[in-house]
């Protein structure tokens, strides 16, 4: 997955506006307690960012 698939993704679900706030603000336990930005910026690969925001926003299994 590349980056502009995992926000593609986030904006679906969330909104393009409302997506960029979220992953700004939302700390996730599995991302190491950093946001999906702070995510971005470590280096973590995007498919586990995404499965992060997927199990946090409890979607479903046909947008894993």
């Amino acid at each position: 997955m590349r980056e502009a698939e995992l926000w593609a993704r986030m904006e679906e679900v969330l909104g393009s506006s409302y997506a960029h706030a979220w992953a700004d603000l939302v700390v996730m336990a599995e991302l190491g307690g950093r946001s999906v930005s702070e995510a971005i910026e470590a280096g973590l690969p995007f498919k586990k960012i995404w499965r992060a925001v997927w199990a946090q926003l409890e979607l479903s299994e046909t947008l894993r």
